[in-house]
């Protein structure tokens, strides 16, 4: 009597951690093409051949954390590209390119830690380091968390006047 109690609490147990498997696999390869995905998207923007920002789903945030000029919470992919990146890319005369240091993830979040430099209107530099958390949905950015050195950023804003299109 007692090895018929133990089937099926092996077997349930079995089941049981095959599911924990089973999750842990597809977890592992969500991951690991969310990981592919961003990492392509970065290696597109420093070849000026796309960026990160074609991730966005239309209706994304983007948090840009700390007291720079352009920090708060997006809430559209239209927002955050009208009132940072263009304003942004308009102060450069060379596009930032990025060198990313480390990729993290977890699940459906994305962590990039990165370098970029480019070179403003007025021919200084702009250098600053990067951290961006990303929650990717279906291969797609779906919401951001953006930190960096505020007073780089703020210093290129007051400094650079973004050029008028012609």
């Amino acid at each position: 009597m007692r090895n018929l109690v133990l089937v099926p609490v092996v077997l349930t147990l079995t089941t049981q951690l095959g599911g924990v498997v089973m999750a842990q696999s597809n977890i592992g390869i969500t991951e690991s093409r969310n990981k592919a995905i961003v990492e392509a998207s970065f290696n597109a923007w420093r070849d000026g051949t796309g960026s990160p920002f074609d991730l966005l789903t239309n209706d994304a945030t983007w948090t840009i954390v700390g007291r720079s000029v352009v920090a708060k919470t997006y809430e559209n992919r239209d927002e955050f590209m009208r009132d940072v990146i263009r304003p942004f890319n308009a102060r450069m005369r060379e596009p930032l390119k990025p060198v990313i240091r480390r990729i993290y993830t977890d699940g459906d979040a994305v962590i990039v830690f990165f370098d970029a430099r480019g070179t403003a209107r007025d021919g200084k530099p702009y250098v600053n380091t990067y951290a961006w958390l990303l929650e990717m949905r279906d291969e797609r950015v779906v919401a951001a968390s953006a930190f960096f050195d505020s007073l780089e950023l703020n210093e290129l804003w007051a400094r650079v006047a973004p050029a008028t299109p012609e």
